[in-house]
């Protein structure tokens, strides 16, 4: 692994003049194109473009997990197909933190792509862990660039800038390029007192502010908050004031990101002499990477297993699993429905959901939490208590960023389009030139000289659906069908007549799967059966023979019909009809 090296600043870097929205007179080939193929008008996808004539430079790469509409697909990645147009050109990854929505997508992006991938220790130790379960690794070089170290790539500058976030080593850029210096803040939190004394490094993004930052691309996603994020250190006093009192188990489930909260709680087990159990894959694996890394004071004696479990007083076991959001395979999940092989949830038992309900979420959150009572537990969350706070900035935060940075052009990023609306209003509150507020959309393509910027028609970008092994084969249709099928079942009809004789030989057959039950509504499917003896009849009396495809096509539309008629209901129907 490579380790960047520091670059003292240019001189005279450039500071923007006057600013204008008309399009700049210059050639193509002069302007640095930003665009965004992810992350604009959503929540995850993160990924960016930065293009200099022959060279391309990615800034992050991240998945959004399903929507509820989404039936049965596991994770959504960004649109390749610019970049695939272009392959020669892009020269790099640079990544900004260890979240799965910017990181999510990048062994998808390595099986095009095996470019070097840039980023701080913890990160790029989540990357290779990800890479090494696609058998990807062997692809890729990952170069470990520390805060306020400059990785040079083509004709751009990256200096990597301490941020303080959810979890450890995020970094925002400072991007020097041939038109001017841009600042990506990444995901970002001003914390004072930080649980790794972390801050965001203000006095070198004030450097770059008085030496003349041409664009600002800052985290939206708090923007609708006002006031200050509350500190990480203060949730970790409301956990230990809940977990004081407690005198049987307790279950803290925790997204396993959130070193610095993972962090307090071992601290709190260590004083309240309580051992601590991981439980879920994604936990263990970052526990064990962040303490190989030193990022975690948590020692083999702070630890047990669950084959331990048994022989421990539940007043001495606090447990960290992840299923935050009610995931249907996670432990918590398994604990709350009995479904764990090795986990039993019953009286005395504490849960506590250190997390924000994810809107959508909502529902099976609540499910999970009334399995849990049923079950005899007690269930805290951040409804009932202080025992989340966000990663992000919220919007004096925001205003704070703005005025040390003091950019030309200001760019919201990182939000559904509410967040980037409000974020422009906030920028135009603290003194940035409405004009200079670009509200931009994916695949929107931002030009920028050493003073202006114009904006461009749209690039190819959009979604690409991950279901099982299987990218990009799932699209509209697909998933109209699976909601068709989820909402009114299905119905397959099987016939098979003599080629020559046109007599049948097998059926009709009619199986139902959740359209009606088969024993308890016999009466419909006979029915059924009649119509498509009548459409054989029929096709036989005026063509004196039968037509496959047309009677497939008859059979469906008049038992579409019949099931409109009798049921209101419009399953799929699939004649099958076979000559033999």
């Amino acid at each position: 692994m490579k380790t960047g090296r520091p670059l003292k600043p240019r001189e005279g870097c450039p500071k923007a003049g006057g600013a204008t929205k008309k399009m700049c007179e210059k050639t193509s080939a002069s302007l640095l194109k930003v665009i965004a193929l992810g992350g604009l008008g959503e929540i995850g996808l993160n990924m960016m473009v930065f293009e200099y004539e022959d060279s391309i430079v990615l800034v992050d790469c991240g998945l959004m997990f399903p929507e509820e509409e989404m039936l049965g697909v596991d994770i959504v990645i960004p649109d390749f197909s610019y970049l695939l147009a272009r392959k020669e050109k892009v020269a790099a990854l640079v990544l900004t933190h260890g979240h799965e929505d910017h990181i999510g997508a990048i062994p998808f992006l390595v099986r095009e792509f095996p470019l070097p991938i840039y980023g701080t220790a913890l990160t790029l130790a989540l990357v290779r862990e990800k890479l090494r379960e696609h058998n990807l690794l062997d692809r890729v070089e990952l170069v470990q660039i520390a805060p306020r170290q400059i990785a040079h790539i083509g004709p751009f500058a990256f200096e990597f800038i301490r941020v303080c976030h959810s979890i450890p080593d995020g970094v925002g850029l400072a991007i020097r390029t041939p038109v001017g210096v841009m600042i990506h803040s990444g995901d970002f939190k001003i914390d004072n007192t930080p649980v790794d004394g972390e801050r965001l490094d203000i006095p070198r993004l004030g450097t770059y502010g008085e030496e003349g930052v041409l664009a600002l691309f800052s985290d939206s996603t708090n923007v609708e908050r006002p006031g200050y994020t509350v500190s990480e250190k203060e949730v970790g006093v409301t956990l230990r004031n809940v977990i004081r009192e407690k005198r049987g188990r307790v279950i803290v489930a925790v997204f396993a990101s959130n070193l610095h909260r993972i962090q307090q709680l071992i601290h709190i087990a260590r004083e309240f002499g309580r051992k601590v159990l991981l439980s879920g894959k994604s936990m263990i694996t970052n526990v064990r990477l962040a303490r190989e890394l030193g990022y975690l004071d948590f020692t083999k004696d702070d630890e047990i297993s669950i084959q331990d479990l048994p022989f421990m007083p539940d007043s001495q076991v606090l447990m960290l699993t992840t299923g935050t959001q009610g995931e249907p395979m996670s432990a918590l999940s398994r604990m709350a429905f009995n479904d764990h092989k090795k986990l039993k949830v019953g009286e005395g038992d504490t849960i506590i959901l250190s997390s924000r309900f994810i809107p959508g979420n909502e529902r099976t959150i609540q499910n999970i939490i009334n399995h849990l009572y049923r079950n005899g537990a007690e269930v805290i969350h951040e409804q009932v208590k202080d025992i989340h706070v966000s990663g992000h900035a919220c919007q004096e935060e925001l205003k704070i960023l703005i005025n040390v940075v003091k950019p030309r052009f200001f760019v919201p990023v990182h939000g559904e389009f509410r967040h980037l609306v409000k974020h422009r209003k906030l920028a135009v509150s603290v003194g940035i030139d409405p004009a200079n507020c670009l509200l931009m959309e994916n695949g929107r393509v931002m030009c920028f000289s050493r003073d202006q910027v114009c904006t461009k028609d749209r690039v190819e970008t959009g979604r690409v659906f991950v279901d099982g092994k299987g990218v990009g084969d799932i699209g509209g249709l697909v998933l109209r069908d699976r909601r068709h099928l989820s909402e009114d079942g299905l119905v397959i009809v099987s016939l098979v007549v003599d080629k020559e004789s046109h007599e049948i030989l097998s059926g009709p057959d009619i199986f139902s799967r959740g359209f009606i039950h088969e024993e308890t509504k016999p009466e419909i499917l006979y029915e059924g059966q009649c119509i498509i003896f009548e459409n054989i009849d029929r096709q036989m009396a005026e063509a004196h023979e039968l037509d496959c495809a047309l009677l497939q096509e008859q059979i469906r539309r008049d038992l579409k019909r019949f099931f409109i008629r009798l049921l209101d209901r419009r399953p799929v129907i699939y004649p099958i009809v076979v000559e033999i």
